[in-house]
């Protein structure tokens, strides 16, 4: 009896083959989207392949399966995040910026809310990675709580978990913001001047003992 000719290796669809970089951007964008829009459990593969014009057979090929895309996709948001909280940025510089990233890429900080609302789910994801930066998030409003930011009677991660909501107001409440302000939440005018107002706000709670 011959023996059985071995297995050759996985191969990618031809179509593809030639740029696997494009294709992987590709789909990380469609992703974004998608899972933006329905979250993780909601999301179908299918639909983001259909999103990227590829074949859905190169999720696996790329990315081990929809958890690895995704994990691939939230791990470039909180390494943002992470960058634009550095020990020497005063604080309300860093909430500035977490105002303005809900305009700059609208889906991928839907996915951040997402991980939340379905957090104790069967199906969550992503809470592992969320400690990790909320874990060095926490460590980055004490050093700015030492620098004078803020009094030393306030507990630095209640703070954040206070400013972190109100960060995200224009993505959680965009009903109450267009009743109450008249704007649209989405806007660049209106995420100027919500970002200015959080932004006053921390500034009237320096210490004025470190000013």
């Amino acid at each position: 009896m011959s023996e059985a000719a071995p297995r050759s290796p996985r191969r990618a669809p031809v179509e593809r083959q030639r740029d696997p970089e494009r294709t992987k951007t590709q789909l990380l964008e469609a992703a974004k989207s998608e899972f933006g829009a329905k979250g993780y459990a909601a999301a179908r593969v299918s639909e983001i392949a259909a999103r990227a014009g590829v074949n859905k057979q190169l999720i696996s090929y790329y990315f081990g399966g929809k958890e690895g895309l995704y994990n691939a996709l939230t791990a470039t948001m909180y390494d943002d995040y992470v960058a634009a909280s550095e020990h020497d940025m005063p604080f309300s510089e860093s909430i500035r910026f977490f105002v303005q990233s809900g305009i700059r890429d609208h889906d991928l900080a839907k996915l951040f809310l997402w991980e939340n609302l379905t957090d104790g789910a069967p199906d969550a994801i992503g809470v592992e990675g969320q400690r990790g930066f909320l874990d060095r998030q926490v460590e980055y409003v004490r050093a700015r709580q030492a620098a004078g930011d803020f009094p030393a009677d306030l507990d630095p991660a209640f703070l954040l978990v206070i400013f972190m909501a109100a960060a995200s107001a224009s993505l959680a409440f965009p009903r109450v913001v267009r009743a109450v302000s008249g704007q649209d939440p989405q806007s660049a005018e209106f995420v100027d001047a919500y970002g200015e107002q959080l932004a006053r706000l921390i500034g009237h709670l320096a210490d004025p003992g470190k000013r």
